[in-house]
């Protein structure tokens, strides 16, 4: 008995001593127990909008003044013409806009029925029509109290129409999530767990005394999962519009620098994971930990970015896929160039920088 509770005790202390085998118990827990309760949540808050307000009425004011003070609802800008509405929707700026028609308190006093248009970005499905429903109710609400002694049936027409994504289709969605949960999944984490395969197995030593300098070592590791992610990322764009009718507006040449401007800033990611991996198995805990379920909670894959705490939000900039999902479906969905993406392939191109210089130095220490 004593030598059992020795032994207990031993293993307790070990665990105890080994901060790796803590953070696993108790750090990835609470980190996930948190993000998962937070993140996933069905609700909207605060959504960007503009509004188009040819009547300019007491109505129309009401109603906007109601939209906005229901807490799902933010003005972004109030337009004066149809030719606004366009680049707002480019640029990303808003995820709706509400039209009201000429006119709009008369007609609805004198004929009952009038007609107000919403415009939403249909590249995130799910949100585009939680958005027009809560406009909608908020809107017939407000008709109810307002008119509720006038005998009339008045009613407001809404006229829905989804840009970007006519049938709501969530591969819309999916699929650029998909490729870049795919891409880091490849060019991250096997290049991570190959290289330190090779420490672990006392072979990299080997390497580093050949005729071959480092660099020469590290980009031939590198060079087939190059070459394996610009494939799979062929074959994810490819199902995606012929199986399931994702279409591609943009550029191809704009895609394809957009993507391997990724494949790159994962491989250089690989390579700064596996300087600190003296294992596979380490290599594959950071890898598993550090990338896939932020790629798949914090980069607006599944989940809106602005449905997050202010935190969560802050933190979500420096998630990578954030920038090329974001970039991806302004190319595919929206058909947007250069012009409209610049800013997320300055950020992709700056992390890809700091990931290879860090690399270069950690690299460097390793071999004094």
């Amino acid at each position: 008995m004593n030598q059992l509770l020795g032994f207990v005790k031993k293993e307790f202390t070990h665990i105890f001593r080994d901060p790796r085998t803590m953070v696993i118990l108790f750090g990835i827990p609470i980190i996930q127990l948190m993000l998962f309760g937070y993140v996933i949540t069905t609700e909207i808050k605060d959504a960007r909008i503009a509004i188009l307000d040819h009547s300019n009425d007491n109505v129309t004011r009401e109603i906007t003044e109601k939209l906005l003070s229901s807490g799902y609802f933010k003005l972004d800008a109030n337009l004066r013409s149809e030719t606004e509405i366009e680049p707002l929707f480019r640029k990303g700026d808003i995820k709706q806009v509400v039209v009201f028609e000429r006119d709009f308190a008369q007609r609805l006093e004198r004929e009952g029925v009038v007609s107000m248009q919403v415009l939403a970005d249909a590249s995130d499905p799910n949100t585009a029509q939680m958005l027009y429903n809560y406009t909608n109710g908020i809107v017939q609400d407000y008709i109810r109290k307002k008119f509720s002694s006038i005998t009339i049936p008045l009613q407001i027409k809404s006229e829905v129409r989804m840009l970007y994504n006519e049938n709501m289709v969530g591969a819309f969605m999916y699929v650029p999530g998909t490729m870049a949960l795919i891409l880091m999944l490849i060019s991250a984490m096997m290049t991570s767990i190959t290289i330190a395969r090779e420490k672990e197995m006392g072979t990299m030593e080997i390497l580093l005394v050949s005729p071959l300098k480092a660099k020469h070592i590290v980009f031939g590791k590198v060079a087939p999962y190059l070459l394996l992610s610009i494939i799979d990322a062929s074959v994810v764009v490819l199902l995606g519009n012929l199986v399931f009718g994702v279409p591609i507006r943009g550029s191809i040449v704009v895609l394809a620098f957009l993507v391997i401007l990724y494949i790159t800033m994962a491989l250089s990611l690989g390579i700064l994971i596996s300087t600190v991996a003296d294992s596979q198995q380490v290599a594959m805990f950071i890898s598993g930990f550090a990338l896939m379920l932020p790629t798949i909670l914090l980069s607006g894959f599944i989940y809106p970015i602005e449905n997050m705490p202010v935190p969560l939000q802050v933190l979500s900039n420096l998630m990578p896929p954030r920038w090329f999902i974001d970039a991806l479906k302004q190319v595919m969905l929206k058909g947007n160039g250069l012009e409209y993406i610049w800013p997320n392939v300055l950020i992709l191109s700056g992390m890809t920088l700091v990931f290879l210089l860090l690399s270069i130095k950690k690299f460097k220490l390793r071999l004094q």
